[in-house]
């Protein structure tokens, strides 16, 4: 491992993990972390810490987007707004502690408009 090597935030016990579900994912979080770095690293802190509290910037989706099906397993997928007047969305799913980000959209995703 390089000298120079970048140190990962450690979690707590009591937190969660984040991971990726999907390489759009991926790709949506490195675009967001470019535009809203700031707010991104307030989502992170929210999502390692209460992923499942309902807010007016994070709650359960509705209808046929409020589940999502990963590894023959169903959850229920949330949505969390980095910024409460931005388009960006996250969505995501939880399975014991471990958050997957499943789509991280910069602008307001289609579905739900």
């Amino acid at each position: 491992m390089a000298k120079d090597s970048k140190v990962e935030r450690p979690i707590k016990k009591t937190e969660y993990e984040l991971r990726f579900a999907s390489v759009q994912a991926r790709r949506g979080w490195i675009d967001l972390r470019a535009t809203t770095r700031n707010a991104l690293a307030d989502s992170w802190d929210f999502l390692t810490r209460t992923p499942q509290l309902s807010t007016p910037t994070n709650y359960p989706l509705r209808g046929e987007l409020g589940l999502v099906t990963h590894n023959g397993s169903t959850y229920e997928r949330w949505q969390h707004k980095p910024t409460l007047k931005g388009n960006a969305r996250i969505w995501f799913f939880v399975e014991e502690q471990v958050v997957y980000l499943e789509q991280v959209h910069t602008h307001h995703p289609n579905e739900t408009k």
